[in-house]
C-alpha cells in the first residue's frame, strides 16, 4: 500500500491542490464501481427525466451525472449542479465540454434558484455530511415545482463491512469517521425526510456497494492513520491491521462495502 493521505472533506473546500486532488481521484473512482453504476441506472430511470425538463443535481461534484441529465433533457431542457466546493465547480465546468449543462456554487441548505423552479432533483451521497439534512429537504421541496419528482441517494456507514481487519480496530477506526461525518446513517433515514417535507413516496432501492481495493485501501489508510492521530488506535494496533488488510489482498479474502439506499418521491400536484 502507497503512504496514506488525510482524506479530504466532501462537503468543504479542499485545503490544497493535493487534497483537491485526492478528492477527485476517490469521485473518479468510485463512479466507475460497478455497483455505483448500477445505483446510479436505477435511480436514473425511477426519477425517470424527459426532454425539454428542468433538472438539477445537488452536491453535483465532478459533473457526471448533470451530464448524463442534459443528454436526457435535450436542447429544449436544462440541467443544472449545485456544489458547495467552487472547485469542483471550475472541475465540472471543464469537464462539459459543450454540452448544454450548468454548474453554480450553492449549499443545499439555501439552493440558489426561486421556488418551483424545477421538474426533478436528485441528491447522491450529500445528506451524510449533513448536520441538519431536514432543512436540505425542506429547500428541494421548494425548488421543486408542484408535481415535482426528487430521488435521495445515500450510504448507510452502520451497515459497513471491512474485512478481514479485527471488528474491535473496526469499531475504533469508525468512532473516528463517525466525527467526521456528522449523519453516517442517512440512508435509512431518506424516507422519513421526504415524508415530513410533504413527499409521496414512490419508491425504494438499494445496492451493497462493493469498493474495489484500489478504491478502498486509501480510504482505509486514511482512516487508520486519523484513529493514530486521535489516540484511538496504538501504533501497534494499527500495524496489525495494516498487516490484516494486506494479507487479505494477497490472499483474495478481503471486502470493504456499505449498503446504499435511495428513495424517490413526488410532490403533490397543487389543487
Amino acid at each position: 500500500m502507497s503512504e496514506p493521505q488525510q482524506m479530504p472533506s466532501f462537503h468543504s473546500t479542499p485545503a490544497d491542490d493535493g487534497q483537491q486532488e485526492l478528492l477527485v481521484a476517490v469521485l473518479d473512482a468510485q463512479a466507475d464501481l460497478t455497483s455505483i453504476k448500477r445505483m446510479r441506472a436505477w435511480a436514473s430511470k425511477a426519477l425517470g427525466v424527459r426532454p425539454g425538463e428542468h433538472v438539477l443535481d445537488v452536491g453535483s461534484g465532478t459533473g457526471s451525472e448533470v451530464l448524463a441529465m442534459a443528454a436526457a433533457v435535450g436542447s429544449s431542457g436544462r440541467a443544472v449542479g449545485v456544489d458547495p466546493n467552487p472547485r469542483m465547480i471550475e472541475l465540472a465546468d471543464t469537464r462539459t465540454g459543450e454540452a448544454p449543462a450548468t454548474f453554480v456554487e450553492g449549499s443545499a441548505y439555501a439552493l440558489p434558484f426561486p421556488d418551483d423552479t424545477f421538474d426533478a432533483v436528485r441528491c447522491e451521497r450529500v445528506f451524510q455530511h449533513l448536520e441538519h439534512p431536514e432543512r436540505a429537504t425542506a429547500e428541494i421541496a421548494r425548488v421543486l415545482k408542484p408535481g415535482g419528482r426528487a430521488i435521495l441517494i445515500d450510504s448507510d456507514w452502520s451497515t459497513a463491512i471491512m474485512h478481514p481487519i479485527d471488528p474491535t480496530i473496526v469499531a475504533a477506526m469508525q468512532s473516528i469517521a463517525d466525527d467526521r461525518t456528522p449523519n453516517r446513517e442517512s440512508g435509512r433515514r431518506l424516507r422519513g425526510l421526504l415524508s415530513a417535507a410533504g413527499f409521496v413516496i414512490d419508491d425504494i432501492g438499494s445496492e451493497a456497494v462493493i469498493f474495489q481495493p484500489e478504491v478502498s485501501a486509501p480510504m482505509y489508510a486514511a482512516q487508520v492513520q486519523a484513529a493514530v492521530a486521535s489516540g484511538v488506535l496504538t501504533q501497534a494496533q494499527a500495524e496489525q491491521a495494516t498487516a490484516e488488510l494486506e494479507q487479505g489482498l494477497a490472499t483474495g479474502d478481503y471486502l470493504f462495502s456499505v449498503t446504499m439506499y435511495a428513495v424517490l418521491g413526488h410532490l403533490p400536484t397543487a389543487v
